[in-house]
């Protein structure tokens, strides 16, 4: 869904505003950056020198993809520059939008050129969301910021990637994130409204990972739930106080919120790192929090072919068998049928060859387009296409010991290229055997 609100200004030459967040905000609401001078962090883009407050000085901002950890300020850094500019704004979330969403705002923008389009996790973009924002980057009717927290080498289509400047932003520092305590404690008016001192930053530091939102929430949360001393009426923070309460108040699985990502990460990253108790457990933590089951089997079918692959081919037919069964079951009894696929495709063997063998496929046909398909390979349905010889010097494998016959079945242009390296396993290691009896020296197998 866009968001839009006031962004879509009746007067093109209207600046973008954002109103002041109400006093039941949140405190990372409430002490979201009003301008550049306020944003912590990321002195290498909006410092002096910094390459972002060039573009500003030089009133101009390209297209840009912020790459950089959830809670580094991604998205208000794109408010900020928008507003620095005077330049309308529209957002929309990835995760929500479709290709629709993406053309209504494009043509809202038409009627405001140089509108400011902030996509926040732009690498959960498909292609063909992705392939709507070109044109309206390449003609200037918008001028595309994208969020992403994954390298956008991987995840951001390399039409999109070369209309779009890249710049990380890092992991926000010790000293940051504990001046962002201190200034939160000092300036926010209800937080002022108690006398806090902290005694031990490092349980905000750790819990919190770097992550601005999360650490100025936690904070929040540990003032709200904390009773001041009797005596003194100070409430005072230290890393038992925060570890008791973010264990109460935080261990909580929210399957819309940004936390849903961090955990199906670490599930993902749990069994293809074989650790089936760890991958079981973020799996309870997301059944407990009333995931839908059948989102779950989803990316276990994906696994089973990315992670696990050749090395286990049967590991794809149990991960479709235990969708089928999920969706035909559902819960409470799916669970079981979730566990013993986590456990088995945990504590199979890995491989992602073919995975990596399709992308490099794929990755030459969009540099070197189509080549020509030899004649021998061509269907000849026609009496011309049999004068022409299609067809022609076809051999049969199954005419042929052992059901091969060595012939070439690559266009001529790119005989000898080879996508697909077997990966370093028992059942990978026969296949590799087998290719290098077939083709000799031909893959380099």
């Amino acid at each position: 869904m866009a968001t839009t609100g006031s962004l879509f200004d009746s007067e093109p030459s209207a600046t973008p505003t954002r109103p002041a967040a109400a006093a039941n905000a949140p405190l990372a609401e409430r002490r979201r950056p009003r301008t550049l001078d306020e944003y912590a962090g990321q002195q290498h883009l909006v410092g002096p020198d910094g390459v972002l407050r060039r573009y500003l000085n030089a009133k101009r901002l390209p297209s840009l993809i912020l790459w950089g950890p959830p809670g580094v300020g991604k998205t208000t850094l794109a408010h900020l520059l928008a507003e620095a500019l005077g330049q309308p704004f529209a957002a929309l979330s990835a995760v929500n939008a479709g290709v629709k969403d993406v053309r209504d705002v494009i043509e809202r923008a038409r009627k405001q050129r140089g509108t400011v389009l902030f996509i926040d996790e732009i690498h959960r973009f498909s292609k063909s969301q992705q392939d709507a924002l070109l044109g309206a980057v390449e003609q200037g009717i918008v001028t595309l910021i994208g969020a992403t927290t994954e390298n956008p080498s991987f995840e951001v289509i390399p039409a999109v990637l070369s209309r779009a400047q890249v710049y990380v932003l890092e992991p926000l520092s010790k000293e940051v994130l504990t001046e962002l305590v201190d200034k939160a404690l000092a300036e926010d008016e209800k937080l002022q409204q108690k006398k806090v001192r902290v005694a031990e930053y490092g349980a905000l530091l750790m819990i919190s990972g770097g992550d601005a939102r999360k650490l100025l929430n936690l904070l929040e949360i540990v003032v709200e739930s904390s009773l001041p001393d009797a005596k003194t009426g100070e409430i005072v923070i230290t890393d038992a106080v925060v570890q008791q309460l973010a264990q109460q108040n935080l261990a909580r699985y929210d399957k819309g919120g940004e936390m849903h990502y961090d955990v199906i990460s670490a599930f993902i990253k749990s069994i293809r790192g074989s650790d089936p108790n760890a991958a079981l457990y973020y799996l309870a933590v997301m059944l407990e929090g009333g995931e839908d089951p059948k989102f779950i089997a989803r990316r276990l079918l994906i696994l089973a072919s990315e992670d696990v692959g050749m090395a286990n081919p049967n590991a794809l037919m149990l991960a479709q068998s235990c969708f089928q069964a999920v969706t035909v079951i559902g819960m409470p009894e799916g669970d079981i049928i979730l566990g013993q696929t986590v456990v088995y495709l945990a504590t199979s063997p890995k491989s992602n060859a073919s995975y990596k063998a399709i992308r490099a496929a794929r990755a030459l046909v969009r540099q070197q387009g189509v080549q020509p398909v030899p004649i021998p390979l061509r269907n000849a349905p026609t009496k011309l296409m049999k004068e022409l010889g299609y067809g022609d010097e076809y051999q049969y494998s199954h005419d042929y010991a052992g059901n091969f016959a060595a012939q070439e079945f690559m266009p001529a242009a790119l005989s000898g290229q080879r996508f697909y390296e077997p990966g370093h396993n028992a059942q990978e290691t026969k296949i590799q055997e087998r290719l290098k009896q077939w083709w000799g020296q031909k893959y380099g197998y």
